[in-house]
């Protein structure tokens, strides 16, 4: 049976910091694309050269961290299809069909309840019955969600919107739950680099069979603090908030496991205010301040509320051959 990373690491300290910084890294790439969509882009487009960048520049790593451990590799081949298409096209690609129907703060807020839906599978797959202290974090988390995300004001709900949302929620759900698994051997950034290569192709064949809308432009892209040419945003996406993002997110998951990441990501949504404000001269209101607060009171409820468990002791590879 698969082992994940215990939710109780001794590195925990340094976790969290590479957590916040994965969450900061993401929560950027909204602003960026928000630039390109209001210069003519559809969301695909912008999501698919993004995915592309990334995998791009993580190539040439990723080979070099593989090297000699092509063995490796397709013992896991199930495991990185998995990601590649779970945890990058799904959630991508359902997502921005959601939003293409329904409100953003909606679509938004269903696609991170993810972490509940990670406590869910931990409880069944691995029988770790969540302590009243995470469901109360859970809870207030969630809520405070409502309140950053300002769905209180007669936004509009869409059936289909809602089942794309939901898509996309289980594939930030597998995000969390596969980055975890410190027992295949895989770098960090050998497990971002080949899924994000499979999710940049599976996103392209999306948009050549008219799945997802593909159209861009070359023209300046204007932002609060001015105007910059089209492939500013489009290498800022790609190098910091997808291509650094992913190799963060996975080595902080795999320090503090799939559970606790995961409501940390949450930090995600106070990050796109951040940048919202900075690019978009977008600010939030009274509510959202409030709901920032509580989405780190949540938090911090649930790593009280976690149960102690036995250090696990992190496999380590055997040499393989090269070839």
């Amino acid at each position: 049976m698969s082992t994940v990373t215990s939710d109780i690491h001794p590195r925990v300290g340094t976790g969290v910091l590479v957590a916040l910084a994965a969450a900061l890294s993401f929560g950027m790439s909204g602003a960026w694309a928000r630039g390109l969509i209001d210069a003519g882009w559809t969301p695909g487009a912008a999501v698919t050269v993004r995915v592309w960048v990334a995998a791009l520049v993580l190539l040439a790593p990723t080979l070099l961290a593989l090297r000699g451990r092509w063995r490796t590799v397709r013992r896991n081949a199930g495991m990185i299809v998995l990601y590649g298409l779970l945890a990058v096209t799904a959630t991508q690609l359902f997502y921005f069909q959601a939003v293409a129907v329904m409100d953003v703060g909606i679509a938004l807020l269903i696609e991170y309840t993810a972490p509940v839906a990670v406590v869910l599978w931990l409880w069944v797959r691995r029988g770790e019955r969540p302590t009243g202290r995470v469901i109360l974090g859970a809870v207030i988390a969630f809520g405070g969600l409502v309140l950053m995300l300002d769905i209180l004001t007669g936004a509009r709900v869409d059936g289909a919107g809602i089942l794309w949302a939901l898509g996309a929620m289980v594939g930030a759900a597998a995000y969390f739950v596969l980055s975890a698994r410190s027992d295949t051997g895989l770098p960090p950034i050998a497990l971002a680099g080949l899924g994000l290569l499979l999710g940049a192709v599976a996103l392209t064949l999306a948009g050549a069979i008219g799945i997802l809308p593909m159209a861009w432009s070359t023209h300046d892209v204007t932002y609060r603090f001015g105007t910059v040419p089209w492939f500013v945003p489009v290498l800022a996406i790609g190098l910091f908030a997808t291509a650094l993002a992913y190799v963060l997110g996975i080595v902080s998951t795999r320090m503090l496991g799939s559970r606790l990441a995961s409501f940390i990501a949450l930090a995600e949504v106070a990050a796109a205010m951040l940048f919202g404000w900075m690019l978009l001269g977008q600010l939030p209101d009274a509510l959202q301040a409030v709901g920032c607060a509580l989405v780190l009171v949540g938090v911090v409820i649930v790593k009280l509320g976690e149960r102690p468990a036995p250090a696990l002791v992190e496999p380590v590879p055997e040499p393989e051959p090269a070839g």
